[in-house]
Order: C-alpha cells, then sequence, then structure tokens
C-alpha cells in the first residue's frame, strides 16, 4: 500500500514529546483525558477559538504539515460534535438572536481537516472521512487510491475524536462505557458490559517512498458483521492473503473490557498462529471511534523501537525481531478492521 515516514500522537499517555510508553496515565472519572501539549505552534488568538477536537488535529498535524503536502486526509467519528452541541444550545438560549460563529463554523466534522488547509495554506485535497468506527480506515484506503494514482505525491493522514458531553453521555446511558470505578489495570478484569472513554489525534505522513520510511501500511480489510464466526474466517483469509506464520509477529488486539465484545477476539484468536504474541491498547487510549488511528501510531513505535511495553502484552511474545503487527479492532460490535503495519527493510 504506501509508506509512513513520519508520526505525531496526541493522546492520553506521553506521546506527543519525550514519548514513554512504560508509563501509564490513569482515567479521570472513568475517562481517559488527553494530555494536550501547549501547541507552541498555533498563533493564541486562534487557539483559544479552537474546540477540543480542533485543536488536537490541528496541533498533532503542524508538526508534519512543515513539509510540502498533497493533500490532507482525515478521519473522524464525532470531530466537532462539542461545539455543534454548543451552537445549538446558543439557539435556545439567545432566541435565534445574534449568536456566537466560532462555534458554528467548527460544528461540523470537516473543520478540522479545513482549519489544517487554512493555516498550512494547503490548497490540495482535502477530504474528512466520518464513519463512525470505521473513519480512520477508509482515510486509509483513499490515502492509497490517490497514491496509486501518483506515487510521488505525499498526503497527511490522520484521524482526531474527542470525549464530548453529548457523545458520552448517550453512550453512558445506552451501556458503551462502564460505570463502576475504573482503572488501567482492571479494564480488562472487570466481567461486565461497557469500556472506557478514550479521546486523541494521531497523524501520519504517507507516501510510496520507501527510503526513510519508519513502518509500511501493507494491507487492510474492513467489514460490518455481529457474526463472530465469519469474522475469524475473514481474519484467516486476510493473514493467509498478506502475510505468514513467520513474517507476523504480534497482533495488536482491540480489546476494550466490555464482555459482549469479547467473543469477537476470543474467536479470532483461534484463528492466529500458535504462540503468537497478542497486546491491547485500549487501558492506553480508551474506546472511541479512532482508536484504531491510535493503535497504528502505537505499532510504528513498536517497530521502530523493535519492543513491546510488558503492560500491553495478553500473551507474552518471544525473543524474535517485530517485522509484522496485525491491528484488530471492533467498534460496538458490528465495525470490524484489520490493518497489517511492517517493519522496512533496508
Amino acid at each position: 500500500m504506501f509508506y509512513i515516514h513520519d508520526t505525531i500522537c496526541i493522546s492520553p499517555q506521553t506521546s506527543y514529546t519525550d514519548i514513554d510508553l512504560g508509563k501509564i496515565n490513569g482515567p479521570v472519572e472513568n475517562k481517559l483525558l488527553a494530555k494536550e501539549p501547549s501547541y507552541e505552534g498555533i498563533p493564541l488568538g486562534i487557539l483559544r477559538r479552537m474546540g477540543r477536537a480542533v485543536r488536537m488535529g490541528v496541533g498533532a498535524a503542524l508538526q508534519i504539515t512543515k513539509q510540502n503536502l498533497d493533500g490532507i486526509i482525515i478521519g473522524t467519528g464525532n470531530g466537532g460534535m462539542e461545539d455543534c452541541i454548543k451552537f445549538l444550545n446558543q439557539i435556545i438560549e439567545y432566541e435565534e438572536g445574534m449568536l456566537t460563529p466560532t462555534n458554528f463554523v467548527q460544528s461540523t466534522t470537516n473543520a478540522i481537516a479545513g482549519q489544517i488547509g487554512l493555516m498550512t495554506k494547503n490548497k490540495g485535497y482535502n477530504c474528512t472521512h466520518v464513519h463512525r468506527g470505521l473513519a480512520f480506515e477508509n482515510a486509509i484506503i483513499d490515502a492509497d487510491m490517490l497514491l496509486t494514482e501518483n506515487s510521488s505525491a505525499k498526503y497527511l493522514l490522520g484521524a482526531v475524536d474527542e470525549i464530548s458531553a453529548y457523545n458520552y453521555n448517550i453512550d453512558l446511558l445506552d451501556g458503551w462505557f462502564k460505570k463502576e470505578k475504573l482503572t488501567n489495570e482492571n479494564l480488562y478484569d472487570l466481567n461486565s458490559a461497557g469500556s472506557i472513554a478514550g479521546e486523541g489525534a494521531a497523524m501520519f505522513l504517507a507516501s510510496k517512498e520507501k527510503i526513510g520510511a519508519s513502518a509500511e501500511i501493507k494491507a487492510i480489510h474492513i467489514l460490518h458483521s455481529d457474526n463472530e464466526q465469519m469474522i475469524a474466517s475473514e481474519l484467516k483469509k486476510f493473514i493467509s492473503k498478506y502475510t505468514s506464520e513467520e513474517k507476523l509477529n504480534l497482533v495488536l488486539s482491540g480489546e476494550n473490557g466490555d464482555n459482549r465484545l469479547q467473543k469477537y477476539y476470543s474467536t479470532c484468536e483461534t484463528q492466529l498462529p500458535e504462540k503468537l504474541a497478542i497486546a491491547r491498547f485500549k487501558h492506553l487510549f480508551g474506546e472511541h471511534a479512532s482508536a484504531s488511528a491510535l493503535a497504528v501510531w502505537l505499532s510504528c513505535q513498536i517497530i521502530i523501537k523493535q519492543s513491546v511495553p510488558k503492560h500491553l502484552l495478553k500473551f507474552p511474545a518471544n525473543n524474535a525481531g517485530i517485522n509484522e503487527i496485525l491491528i484488530y479492532n471492533n467498534h460496538k460490535g458490528i465495525q470490524h478492521s484489520f490493518i497489517l503495519i511492517s517493519r522496512v527493510d533496508g
């Protein structure tokens, strides 16, 4: 597919600068809130008008957009929703009178990609994918098609999602988040419905240029189903088509502590090669529509460092190097994705 040359991540963990995957930052009131940096590249007058999702997206992207890019491709499940609710509330509060334009401008999901384009004066391709739990995956497919048409191009590829009060309360009432007190350590041990809310932004520089690349996205497959046997069968086909038992070293599982979804992960594990290392990431980043983007960032870090933090491992790794990582993510039991990340040789 294509290569990743640079990655930036704003998350609940120490991932923006001085990356430390050994240290775990815990939740606050059952929410894994992103540790936002000072955003030194954003003028203060603009920064104070930005919503949380836009801040994170632009703040992460500016580190990559210093290069000449041919376009911006962003995936988000709920980006800008908090500002949308603020604007709708203002309509009632001010009785459809003089409304604050800032909340309206940033209330659309494409506000993140649009703001990045405006600030960097990038007049190229600008697209936002909004497909709930498969938004980032569709952004990957879009980037791959564009790079297939123009192999010399470079694109900003990324995803952003925030914990908005509106979406959090709706998902909490719908049973997608746990109500009992959570820690990073006990997330997978609680035999109950729901997970832990998370948020973050991950940005990547994508191109067909192999030289200088830190990792390669080799393959992706997305599907909709609530049949765990079908998902396991698709996973087996994916592995046999794109990788092998000799190359695949690690599976990064999207397990999130929700006992209703565990059947998908358990069934898929039966299709994996024996003694394959399995790691989990949602005790770091939480559950949200763009969690797979943070998993791709984490995979790049694991490949670069050639080591897996022990707290990630469900089943321990062998002593061999890490050549390929398979990410399996599941959003709300219906949207599934497989992403294969590979080390770049030479």
